[in-house]
């Protein structure tokens, strides 16, 4: 009994291989430590803190100011931003530590983000836990977390001369780009956990769109945010005692209203999320009726309402001037399950192929002498 040398060389896998639990788990560790970053990050906004460290080290910026010098130095860099300037002049050392804090804590998440992707990645490239698509899809994770790192100093940078804060449209690239991030590392392990289906199943385009437009709402959320949108017209379901507001389009060109003028901003906002209700409830429907998806519709419409109290609440609660931080943060955090129902749910009626391999196959089929 002999072997074929191709057979031991191959990376295919039998139908039947299924991924290693540590897989799994660095999945689920990225997924989590990715949702952790979207509410700090949050916070850091919140805080005002997201300019308090003016240069990207990504090596050296590990490590904070070790001494009152130390200190000295970073506090006179953050003087010479225009933020520091108008809002913060006089700023004592103590306050700048806080807004510091935040900032390089922040920093920090991303960079155990990275790591956490390419270590663990690294390792089951070589033992052969990944390998075939599954690998090469697990490159592009990484790819896009380095690509994020570069969007988030592009962001800093907007916001350290002629801006009290970072560009909105930056804003928005950057919080896209971590809900990318956590799409992709979800596909992965949906496709690696649950079982795949014989063909489409019914509301699969439905269920599509709900992804789409919950994906455009969080957009939105960070034009929202970054132009402080949340803190005008705070009275709910009316903007200004109207249904539809005046002021929609007083800037030129028109389309500059869309991401610049605060009463269109809130006002889209609002909308996308009327329409996000009714095609969740349309997808709750199909789901019902023609028993497809049921559990995975039930959970979204469960998110989609508990998100959109905490979007009406925290309006509400923004009439005083100041966003409170700790509901802001859990509306934040809204998004993200939000976002993860949506996906679940589409991937449940998507119809995927046949189960694909995932490890690479130690064992080579005997030949023939």
């Amino acid at each position: 009994m002999r072997y074929h040398a191709l057979a031991i060389m191959s990376t295919a896998a039998p139908v039947s291989a299924r991924p290693s639990r540590a897989v799994i788990v660095w999945l689920c560790a990225v997924l989590a430590m990715v949702a952790a970053i979207v509410v700090v990050g949050g916070l850091t906004r919140l805080t005002e803190s997201g300019l308090s460290i003016t240069e990207w080290q990504p090596v050296t910026g590990i490590l904070p100011p070790l001494s009152e010098a130390d200190w000295q130095v970073e506090l006179e860099k953050y003087r010479s931003t225009t933020q520091y300037q108008v809002v913060n002049k006089g700023m004592a050392l103590e306050d700048f530590k806080v807004i510091f804090w935040w900032e390089w804590g922040h920093r920090l998440l991303a960079r155990a983000i990275g790591l956490l992707v390419l270590l663990p990645l690294l390792w089951f490239g070589w033992s052969g836990a990944l390998s075939g698509p599954m690998l090469r899809r697990g490159w592009v994770l990484f790819g896009l977390v380095c690509v994020q790192g570069l969007i988030g100093w592009l962001m800093v940078v907007s916001g350290l001369v002629g801006r009290l804060e970072v560009s909105q449209y930056r804003l928005a690239a950057h919080l896209g780009g971590a809900f990318v991030i956590f799409a992709w590392a979800l596909l992965m392990l949906l496709d690696m956990t649950r079982r795949s289906l014989a063909g489409r199943r019914p509301g699969v385009r439905l269920a599509a769109w709900v992804v789409a437009a919950v994906f455009l709402q969080i957009l939105l959320g960070a034009l929202v945010a970054g132009l402080d949108a949340g803190l005008v017209y705070n009275t709910w379901p009316l903007m200004d005692g109207k249904l539809v507001p005046a002021g929609l389009f007083i800037q030129t060109p028109w389309w500059t209203n869309f991401g610049e003028n605060v009463t269109t901003i809130q006002f889209q906002h609002r909308l996308t999320a009327y329409a996000i209700v009714a095609l969740v409830a349309a997808a709750a429907i199909v789901a019902a009726r023609r028993r497809a998806g049921a559990d995975t519709a039930a959970i979204l419409l469960f998110a989609t309402i508990v998100q959109v109290a905490l979007g009406i609440y925290t309006l509400l609660a923004g009439a005083s001037g100041e966003q409170p931080i700790a509901l802001a943060a859990m509306h934040q955090s809204g998004a993200v399950a939000l976002f993860a129902a949506a996906i679940v749910h589409w991937h449940a009626l998507r119809g995927a192929p046949a189960q694909q391999p995932y490890v690479e196959s130690r064992i080579a089929a005997p030949a023939r002498a």
